[in-house]
């Protein structure tokens, strides 16, 4: 059984803070970021790299960085001219380098690319996307590259998975931990596969589990209440975007004194009196 850390996204904050305070610069910190990238997938061909102006745009810039130290020559795509002060010292480090500047604006702007890297909006990212980033992820959408989304796929929020629109993936590769967001609602029906990269920050407080998606079937055959999320949410009165679902399943959990199981088509939530676990048949 593979057991990792699933966390929240004011956690993850949280611990990201901590470590750059106690341990390592952001700047390392990105870096190792877009090296997880990096190694998580095969890189060929031509490389696009969609930016916006926060950390998951810096990422994609360092990622840059590396693609071009390793002989490709990336093209970046910014969403606008605003930088994060470690995005903005790898997007000139990349240029430097030799990546080159797209044009958003283009219409069909990915065709040619044989990989396309999305890293417009990061898991802090909440509410509905501006109609910048509605028609940068339109583009991705439209196009027919290999997605690869860093940290979360774009549009999707990283508590809840809820998304008016979002980029889709071929590959989402998380960074630190995974996020609660990436296993419900709408999340994973834009996620193909996903698998985490460990960038070496300290986790500030545990939350939840992640168990692998074989061991599920277990957990439902333990005399077990086992719910599909709609019914769940009809049985607590709530709507997804609320939030709370692992709490609540927590709660079930205890007042029967059995384990809970609140699954979808891809993915589930596991109370078991003491855990809380998360699973889905799309991690690698």
């Amino acid at each position: 059984m593979n057991i990792e850390h699933v966390i929240s996204v004011a956690n993850m904050r949280e611990s990201d803070a901590q470590t750059i305070a106690n341990r390592v610069t952001s700047a390392e910190l990105m870096h190792r970021a877009a090296q997880g990238i990096f190694e998580a997938a095969e890189f060929t061909g031509k490389v696009a790299i969609v930016c916006g102006s926060g950390n998951n745009g810096g990422d994609g810039y360092a990622l840059a960085c590396i693609l071009c130290e390793h002989g490709f020559t990336p093209t970046l795509f910014r969403l606008n001219n605003k930088f994060s002060k470690d995005g903005l010292f790898y997007y000139q480090t990349a240029r430097s380098l030799g990546a080159e500047e797209g044009n958003l604006s283009e219409p069909a702007p990915f065709t040619g690319y044989d990989i396309v890297v999305d890293c417009l909006l990061g898991t802090g990212f909440r509410g509905e996307v501006s109609d910048d980033v509605r028609a940068a992820i339109e583009a991705i959408n439209a196009c027919q590259s290999f997605v690869i989304c860093a940290d979360i796929n774009s549009g999707v929020n990283g508590d809840t998975g809820i998304a008016d629109i979002a980029v889709n993936s071929d590959l989402t590769v998380s960074i630190g931990y995974l996020k609660t967001g990436l296993f419900l609602n709408d999340a994973p029906y834009y996620i193909d596969k996903l698998r985490n990269a460990d960038i070496g920050i300290q986790l500030q407080r545990e939350e939840y589990k992640l168990v692998d998606y074989e061991m599920l079937h277990m957990f439902e055959g333990c005399n077990s209440i086992v719910l599909t999320f709609e019914d769940f949410y009809d049985r607590f009165g709530l709507k997804p975007e609320d939030g709370g679902i692992a709490e609540k399943a927590a709660q079930l959990s205890a007042e029967q004194g059995k384990p809970v199981v609140i699954k979808g088509d891809h993915s589930a939530v596991i109370a078991d009196i003491k855990y809380i676990y998360f699973c889905a048949d799309y991690i690698i």
